[in-house]
């Protein structure tokens, strides 16, 4: 968050006017010494776990780094590194223990579709602060209605996910979740296609941040014995 609001601070003068100002209060100096500091903090505390932890977050960071100062301003590749530098660490937590679990990676693989869909929404509510500051992203390059198509395919395919998590491998009471989040994406779709000004992205923004959110929190509705045995594979 600190390094991306270091270098989006006069994109969101334009784009977010009252939090630029609130964020000008602190200077970009004092910015910077906070999030080394904090970065320090988290591989010194890596170092108590093991060494591939420190490489790990050390990759990481400097990945955020990289995104946050040069990959986020060109379509497609931007949107694809916000959205796996997001689910990231989930994988990497998996990797290290060893729990290479089908009905995991589905729902890590429902989780990056709704933070890529996200990011191009982010894109139709930034567009005018990304083309003052040269941002050639999706919206700019392809224009708004390839975005919204694009979109309308990524919201469709998180039915596949969701598909094998209720019916294949089944997640306890978090059936309603998925249930609830389809229902709600339909919902989104129809007004994603009459959607014309920045306050109409806010709000479509606002509801796939309440997807994720709860996503999170619903976590605890899954059954845990479901986690290790899948409820049946397709065809056996």
């Amino acid at each position: 968050y600190i390094i991306n609001n270091f270098y989006d601070s006069k994109k969101d003068l334009i784009n977010r006017p009252i939090k630029s100002k609130l964020d000008r209060l602190i200077s970009q100096k004092t910015k910077l010494k906070v999030y080394f500091s904090l970065n320090f903090l988290v591989a010194a505390i890596a170092t108590f776990v093991s060494i591939k932890a420190v490489v790990f977050f050390s990759g990481y960071i400097f990945l955020i780094w990289f995104y946050s100062h040069k990959l986020k301003k060109y379509p497609i590749i931007g949107n694809l590194t916000a959205a796996i530098l997001a689910v990231l660490p989930f994988f990497a937590i998996l990797l290290y223990f060893k729990n290479f679990y089908p009905q995991i990676f589905a729902h890590a693989i429902f989780l990056f579709l709704l933070i890529l869909i996200r990011e191009m929404v982010k894109d139709l509510e930034n567009l005018k602060g990304d083309i003052a500051n040269s941002y050639v992203t999706i919206v700019v390059k392809y224009g708004d209605k390839l975005v919204k198509q694009t979109i309308t395919f990524l919201t469709i395919c998180t039915v596949v996910p969701v598909y094998f998590l209720v019916n294949v491998y089944n997640v306890g009471y978090m059936t309603t979740y998925f249930y609830i989040s389809l229902i709600v994406l339909i919902a989104f779709l129809i007004y994603l296609w009459k959607a014309v000004n920045k306050a109409d992205y806010v709000k479509l923004h606002n509801v796939l941040k309440l997807i994720i959110v709860a996503g999170v929190f619903c976590i605890v509705l899954i059954d845990p014995q479901v986690l290790f045995h899948g409820k049946r594979i397709i065809g056996l």
